[in-house]
């Protein structure tokens, strides 16, 4: 018997939100435990990057996503939620959100930090009311590679991206087609 495509993808739907529900994700951080995981998640990029290190210290911004969690089934999703940072000081909170369509299984949880370098690239993050990465200043993921050439002097694009504390079985991490949104955490 031949399943339909509208029953796998209902199917996939529901296999999403049931992993989503069962890693126990906070969706209403309060703004004090997401400054205290952003403290944590800067702390173990730092200490895994000397490049992110080096290039806080001329980003105009750094916007940390500690915990994302991803997962999919042909049909895939991802949330999280972080601040931006300049100068060790809060300038507000965002979510990131993603959907995905594809050969993918799994589950994972990562986090990420995206260095913005140009006053551009913060005040367009800033004056968007939902900022869809891939749309915009222009985007450098940075592999072990890169972040061994990366230099303050070298950094010419508008925003660095590093990935950090990668947990879990899933093919493929990205940012490409996230939606980047301001959120308001008591």
């Amino acid at each position: 018997m031949k399943k339909s495509k509208s029953t796998c993808f209902l199917a996939a739907i529901l296999t999403i939100a049931a992993l989503f529900f069962t890693t126990g994700v906070a969706f209403a951080e309060t703004a004090a435990v997401i400054d205290s995981e952003v403290d944590v998640a800067i702390a173990k990029l730092y200490e895994g990057s000397p490049a992110a290190k080096e290039l806080s210290r001329v980003a105009k911004g750094m916007l940390v996503f500690p915990n994302v969690i991803k997962a999919g089934l042909l049909v895939g999703a991802q949330y999280g939620q972080g601040a931006l940072r300049a100068g060790n000081k809060t300038m507000g909170y965002y979510n990131t959100v993603a959907a995905s369509y594809g050969l993918q299984a799994g589950a994972q949880s990562f986090g990420y930090a995206m260095f913005f370098m140009t006053d551009d690239a913060l005040a367009y993050l800033k004056n968007s009311s939902g900022w869809e990465i891939g749309v915009g200043p222009s985007i450098v993921v940075v592999d072990e590679g890169l972040a061994r050439s990366l230099t303050t002097t070298t950094a010419k694009d508008d925003i660095y991206v590093f990935f950090f504390d990668q947990k879990g079985l899933m093919a493929g991490l990205g940012v490409q087609g996230s939606k980047i949104t301001q959120i308001h955490p008591e």
